[in-house]
């Protein structure tokens, strides 16, 4: 039987004079998630990741303000080993996803491991673990902390676009689409096309492809306080800075994760947090 998740309460934010694009929100809970990792929008389903006893993803639709819980939950492992314990971002395109994941090395906690994993999409959703769907392991080594990577299509290519997580070098990469589903390491020849630096507590990427718009999703401090930083992806690139066309800093004082837009008008916003995780709020990212 399809559940319901209902709302907790009415939440209403205030925003500083310079964005202007949001209002009043619904703020409620999703359970069965771990730490939520981030959220998606693929083939009008809504997916929430994150790292319970392993890393999961479970599809929801979105409706009348709510997200219904289509009953399926997929298990990011092999043998029922853990493979993406992490889960740092899904870039979809045309059936396969490329899944971050993002950890610590065990023996030096200072570094991270980046990998990034290339599935079929229609199987991982069919048979619900990465046992038949897993088609290339991609070490990303050009990364400083962490992958988390999000499809984007920019004068007509087609790229994976990620960043970096802290507050020392971090990047924004466009790697060549083509060339990272066979590649074994991001830095290999030909891959990396072009970057720029950005700001820190970055923990996702959401591209508006009718804008051209590139949102930072991240934290105001290290894992606390929300914030958007909507970037003009062709100025950024040009200049090697960021461009940004707008910052939206929230109240909440928990650690975000993930957003994406639901519709043109309506976006979804997930934290770390076990209760109060999923916020969903009128949002329009006019130019």
């Amino acid at each position: 039987m399809k559940s319901i998740v209902l709302f907790v309460f009415i939440y209403v934010f205030t925003i500083p004079a310079y964005c202007q694009h949001a209002s009043a929100s619904s703020l409620f809970s999703v359970d069965s998630l771990g730490a939520c990792q981030g959220v998606g929008r693929i083939n009008n389903r809504v997916y929430l990741y994150g790292d319970r006893e392993t890393g999961i993803i479970r599809e929801y639709e979105y409706k009348d303000g709510v997200l219904v819980y289509m009953n399926r939950e997929c298990r990011f492992t092999i043998g029922k080993k853990n493979i993406i314990n992490h889960p740092t971002g899904i870039a979809y395109y045309d059936g396969k996803a490329f899944i971050g994941n993002s950890v610590r090395d065990a023996r030096n906690p200072q570094e991270w491991l980046a990998t990034i994993y290339l599935v079929d999409w229609d199987k991982l959703l069919e048979t619900q673990t990465l046992d038949k769907s897993l088609i290339n392991t991609v070490a990303d080594d050009m990364a400083i902390q962490g992958t988390r990577p999000e499809y984007i299509e920019y004068k007509g290519e087609r790229f994976v676009v990620t960043s970096d997580y802290g507050n020392n070098g971090n990047e924004v990469r466009l790697y060549r689409y083509d060339l990272l589903q066979k590649a074994s390491k991001t830095s290999e020849s030909g891959i990396l096309y072009d970057k720029f630096p950005c700001t820190p507590w970055v923990q996702n990427l959401h591209w508006i492809a009718d804008k051209n718009i590139l949102v930072l999703v991240q934290n105001q401090e290290e894992g606390r306080k929300w914030r958007l930083t909507l970037l003009d992806l062709e100025k950024s690139l040009e200049t090697h800075k960021e461009s940004i066309i707008q910052v939206i800093d929230f109240e909440n004082r928990d650690e975000l994760e993930g957003f994406c837009m639901l519709s043109d008008s309506k976006g979804i916003a997930v934290s770390s947090s076990r209760s109060n995780n999923v916020f969903i709020f009128d949002f329009d990212p006019a130019r």
